[in-house]
């Protein structure tokens, strides 16, 4: 019943995954996950565990990767929405360093399949927004490091967010076109520059 379409960005590895939707007057239904469906695309990593979390509106998780025991990830909202946004990290990669981002909401129902070797984070659009994420390997104490939402090597394009001129990750003095804050943990605002 399932079925997904499956787009590249431009970046080897890295996919939008859309699931069929099916709908009739007593309203809809889709898989979210399909191992078998995955496996005709391609897409074969397992995955061991899930998460979630919720945000309010401005607040930028990220830019995140885990250093010895990388994930991939498969993501998606459940309720608002997000910009999504991933860094190749892979040093052998024609694209390292290079970005790309996507909106995904409840709305779109688009997913990001997100091999190992990316940073990944997410600026909040929506009053709320729940973010859920599936892994291929399990939360290792330590292992989390970052690189600087901001940084100008890469060039991240946050839409709706006004930035001023800095040589840090700082988030004072950030916020949405509509006044609300950039809102981010004190850890994010300390991630290095990639090229540090």
């Amino acid at each position: 019943m399932g079925q997904i379409t499956v787009t590249g960005t431009g970046i080897e590895g890295l996919y939008i995954i859309e699931p069929t939707l099916h709908g009739d007057s007593r309203g809809s239904f889709m898989e979210t996950y399909n191992e078998r469906d995955m496996a005709e695309k391609g897409l074969t990593r397992r995955f061991v565990q899930d998460n979630q979390s919720e945000s309010v509106k401005g607040v930028l998780r990220g830019l995140h990767f885990q250093k010895n025991f990388p994930q991939c990830k498969l993501v998606r909202v459940i309720a608002g929405s997000v910009f999504d946004v991933v860094v190749d990290l892979r040093p052998e990669s024609s694209t390292f360093g290079q970005w790309r981002g996507v909106e995904l909401s409840a709305e779109n129902r688009k997913q990001f399949y997100i091999p190992e070797g990316f940073a990944h984070g997410f600026l909040v659009l929506s009053d709320r927004a729940t973010f859920c994420y599936k892994v291929t390997d399990y939360w290792h104490p330590g292992d989390e490091f970052g690189i600087a939402w901001n940084d100008p090597d890469i060039g991240v394009e946050w839409p709706g967010l006004v930035i001023p001129q800095r040589d840090t990750a700082s988030a004072e003095g950030c916020a949405m076109a509509d006044g609300t804050p950039l809102i981010m943990s004190d850890k994010d605002q300390r991630w290095p520059r990639l090229r540090d």
